[in-house]
């Protein structure tokens, strides 16, 4: 099967599972693939194809067999001035909020700009008129086993989804821009399009659901998430809604283990499996006790391990949004819950419930580990230890800002079940959206006056640099209480711990990675009026982080870049040495 067959067939099979039964074709050379693959679904009894020979018509066609069935109706045009001529009956649909979804065959990316007969800048090209939209490349290859169909069957499940508003936005048209390359047609060998005739890892759920289950916002939520012993809940970030402590009291109440990034809050994190994602990497531990599902609440930004684990295709992956979208990276989600799941369980007041063996055992690998960091230690000076002292010192109500790189990684794995309570109240705050380096001095400058209270800051010496203006605030502006700990390592430290860290990577490192900048960073502060001190044992940086905010200045803390990684690989072997099976 070649790849444009293979990919217009997944497609279809997808709209039908998601409920579309009805479909408007107006021909093409480019949409080919699709119309095979709609003719194979029609011949089954799946869906009811309509032709039009004008796209015009075709739209406005679609959009009357979705007002008069009450469903999603998709309608596939060709490339070029095609797609241009179903606006009239996109308009029509995001203002009467009727879900239409136009399916557009393209050309491949590299045509456009190029001259390329019939190939223009389609995606895009309805603007506000659609509630989502998507630019499909055209494929070169089948993907293999360890891909899938799962990327192709998200991108179907997502529109359908913001087409019915099932997740409690309005209804309204979608676009999706799907690339095809040659050949159009199918093989000869291909005269069965059935989704049985798939490859069998390109086929859909086995039960004839859709890829991912899309739960109805204002439908019971009884038999939503039912009870499953071995449930393990990661909760990312929540975007400082509060959902992620929800979510682990919900967690709680169900006695499963929990699995929690820094943001939801000191009470919560608290109730979490300590040092969840370093324990994650001890693979043959989580082989022995691996979840039957995963639910994950909040966006998962930190950890490589609990990714991976979301992969495994042993592991049923469930996703718990507040938004009208989703995260689900890897494409794996079998079903999405509106976040009034968790909201209608609390209301009933359980309180926690026993833990299953499989759960305690989670809890007791956890205290092992933790026990085996806090006996460990980390070497002075490193970014782990930085981390560590920086947390243990701060006020029991503090305000802390993490920087994107190393710094927020660095607390994840330095604190995470460290002997003794955490800090009652503390907030901790990160720009996790896109999780770039971009604006954080002013990021904390923003959080310190917006909270109005005294407020830490722990960043890298780029990503302070990279702000370095965040320090210029004129004389009659207010000014906020913060201080911000520098860890100076001279330049990108995060990519020593990835795999352009590695050491048969060295030649290449420091220009284009390591990036050193030698920049005199009490120099930079005194050009600013900033405060600046140099500290080089733990416990002067204790005390200076013990001392209250008041006004704007700056720790440094100096760090060898070339530490980092082995500081990295040292926890994942105690890891794995603490939890032998």
């Amino acid at each position: 099967m070649n790849p444009s067959t293979a990919l217009a067939s997944v497609l279809v099979d997808e709209l039908v599972r998601g409920g579309v039964r009805e479909v408007v074709l107006a021909p093409g050379s480019r949409s080919a693939p699709l119309a095979y693959a709609l003719l194979a679904a029609e011949a089954t009894g799946r869906l009811r194809l309509h032709v039009r020979v004008d796209e015009r018509s075709a739209g406005f066609l679609a959009l009357g067999l979705a007002k008069g069935s009450d469903g999603p109706v998709a309608v596939v045009t060709t490339s070029g001035t095609a797609v241009a001529n179903l606006h009239p009956a996109v308009l029509e649909a995001h203002h009467a909020g009727v879900p239409l979804v136009v399916m557009s065959a393209d050309r491949p990316h590299e045509l456009r700009g190029t001259g390329a007969n019939q190939t223009t800048q389609q995606p895009g090209l309805f603007a506000g008129a659609v509630r989502w939209q998507a630019d499909l490349p055209a494929p070169e290859v089948v993907p293999g086993e360890a891909v899938g169909s799962g990327p192709w069957r998200t991108l179907v499940v997502r529109a359908l989804a913001a087409a019915t508003g099932v997740l409690g936005a309005d209804p309204g048209p979608v676009h999706l821009d799907v690339g095809f390359r040659d050949p159009l047609v199918p093989d000869r060998d291909d005269a069965d399009l059935a989704p049985a005739a798939l490859p069998e890892h390109l086929r859909g759920r086995p039960d004839g659901a859709p890829w991912t289950q899309v739960r109805r916002a204002d439908e019971p939520h009884g038999h939503a998430l039912a009870d499953l012993d071995r449930t393990l809940v990661v909760v990312g970030d929540d975007g400082g809604s509060g959902r992620g402590a929800a979510a682990v009291e919900w967690a709680a109440s169900h006695g499963w283990p929990v699995v929690a990034e820094p943001f939801v809050g000191p009470r919560a994190r608290a109730e979490a499996v300590p040092h969840g994602p370093l324990l994650l990497t001890a693979t043959d531990w989580v082989d022995a006790h691996v979840p039957e599902r995963v639910v994950v609440v909040g966006r998962v930004t930190l950890a490589r391990p609990v990714a991976a684990l979301l992969r495994r295709p042993d592991v049923r992956v469930e996703v718990v949004s507040a938004a009208t979208t989703w995260p689900d990276p890897s494409h794996v989600a079998a079903a999405v819950h509106p976040f009034a799941v968790i909201d209608a369980d609390l209301r009933h007041g359980r309180g926690p419930a026993p833990r299953s063996d499989w759960a305690r055992a989670w809890d007791d690998a956890g205290r092992r580990l933790a026990d085996a960091v806090a006996a460990q230690g980390f070497p002075w000076p490193s970014g782990l230890a930085v981390a560590a002292t920086v947390h243990d010192a701060l006020p029991a109500d503090g305000v802390l800002v993490l920087g994107s790189s190393n710094a927020v990684r660095d607390l994840d794995l330095a604190t995470a079940g460290r002997a003794g309570d955490p800090p009652v109240g503390i907030k901790v705050h990160a720009n996790r959206g896109l999780a770039g380096i971009d604006g954080m001095v002013s990021t904390a400058a923003g959080v310190a006056l917006g909270i109005g209270r005294p407020t830490h800051a722990l960043l890298g010496d780029l990503t302070f640099l990279h702000d370095a203006n965040g320090l210029l605030i004129g004389p009659g502006e207010p000014r906020p209480d913060l201080t911000l700990v520098v860890v100076n390592d001279d330049g990108g430290g995060i990519f020593t711990t990835l795999e352009p860290g590695a050491p048969e990577r060295s030649a290449a490192f420091e220009r284009v990675f390591g990036t050193p900048t030698g920049t005199d960073l009490a120099a930079l502060c005194g050009a600013h009026g900033v405060g600046h001190t140099l500290v080089d044992t733990p416990a002067a940086l204790a005390d200076e982080v013990r001392r209250l905010p008041a006004g704007l200045r700056v720790v440094e803390v100096r760090v060898d870049r070339g530490t980092h990684r082995q500081a990295h690989a040292d926890l994942r072997a105690l890891a794995a040495r603490i939890l032998t099976v």
